[in-house]
């Protein structure tokens, strides 16, 4: 097993295997993800069976396992190959093959299907994305019962309980602590290129409720359980519904058009 493991290095996700082996046991974050995964299992149904869960960027596959043993049927998602071919192995070993769907795929991919899970599992990408509203707003499409949510975040707790609407000459509220906001990272962070963005805790709240979701709960730090807000539709479902439809090829018709046809 451990050649195996060694095989197919480098591990980012610390996976315990059946026989007590780890993927990545000098992880130097710990042992990551479990430590995430203990905040939230309890949040998550015990018995999974007959639901579908959309895992986006499951890398090694860490939250994949946990969710096809309680049952679940789980479509995985990666671009990274390497992620995949990790994943695949660890379903193999421990048996659950016919749980699990893997697929690479972008997250902007999934617009192009009609296909809706009951859970979507969204931890740890966010922050990789050029355009992390728009996939924000594909998964909030995808979900019918649950997202799972987490994110980088800027240091601070603060919060701030904007108003509906503001002067333009009212900007320098804006600066106020506890704004939602976004840091931009021009360069890297970490190493990482591919780090772009780093939200508030408002700015988290703020980008779920405009995307549709309710916040149900904040089992640790940067997590958070969702569901869709059937009293307060997303921004894409509402007056920013023609740009959503274009920034995902989709077909639409404005309202001048629907005149032009008579409608």
């Amino acid at each position: 097993m451990d050649s195996q493991i060694e095989e197919l290095a480098p591990w980012f996700h610390n996976i315990h295997l059946p026989d007590g082996s780890e993927t990545a046991p000098d992880h130097f974050l710990g042992d990551f993800p479990a430590f995430k995964w203990a905040e939230i299992k309890n949040h998550i149904p015990a018995d999974m069976s007959g639901k579908t869960v959309l895992d986006v960027g499951c890398n090694a596959g860490f939250y994949t396992i946990e969710l096809a043993r309680r049952g679940a049927s789980v479509t995985a998602i990666d671009l990274d190959p390497h992620y995949l071919r990790q994943a695949e192995w660890v379903a193999d070993i421990w048996e659950l093959q016919e749980n699990i769907e893997f697929k690479q795929l972008q997250v902007y991919d999934l617009a192009k299907s009609d296909e809706k899970f009951d859970i979507v599992w969204f931890m740890g990408v966010f922050y990789h994305l050029r355009y992390p509203l728009l996939a924000l707003d594909i998964l909030s499409e995808k979900s019918n019962e649950m997202l799972v949510f987490q994110t980088l975040t800027m240091p601070g707790k603060e919060t701030f309980d904007t108003e509906k609407n503001y002067n333009i000459n009212d900007r320098q509220k804006m600066e106020e602590n506890g704004w939602p906001k976004m840091a931009f990272i021009e360069h890297q962070l970490n190493n990482d290129p591919t780090n772009w963005w780093a939200p508030n805790i408002s700015g988290i709240k703020a980008m779920l409720r405009s995307a549709g979701m309710k916040i149900t709960a904040n089992p640790g730090h940067e997590l958070f359980i969702c569901e869709p807000d059937a009293e307060h539709p997303g921004a894409n479902q509402l007056w920013n519904k023609s740009e959503y439809l274009s920034a995902t090829g989709k077909e639409w018709k404005s309202s001048y058009q629907d005149k032009v046809d008579g409608k």
